[in-house]
């Protein structure tokens, strides 16, 4: 099999991430995430696409 991932690929993808991303780290009761994967799975989405669109959208909701 050979490396799929190289060490300079993963300083580039390290240096992408903390240049153009926060990072936010939710603490929720348990079977919360798994709800969410859920409906966001039923969605298409991942987790992250899901929280950061469903949050997206009720600010914008809330700004009308």
């Amino acid at each position: 099999m050979g490396v799929k991932y190289t060490e300079a690929q993963k300083k580039a993808s390290i240096k992408y991430l903390r240049e153009k991303t926060d990072s936010i780290q939710i603490r929720a009761q348990k079977g919360t995430k798994e709800r969410w994967k859920d409906a966001a799975a039923a969605r298409g989405q991942s987790l992250n696409q899901f929280i950061v669109e469903t949050v997206e959208a009720e600010i914008e909701r809330a700004d009308e």
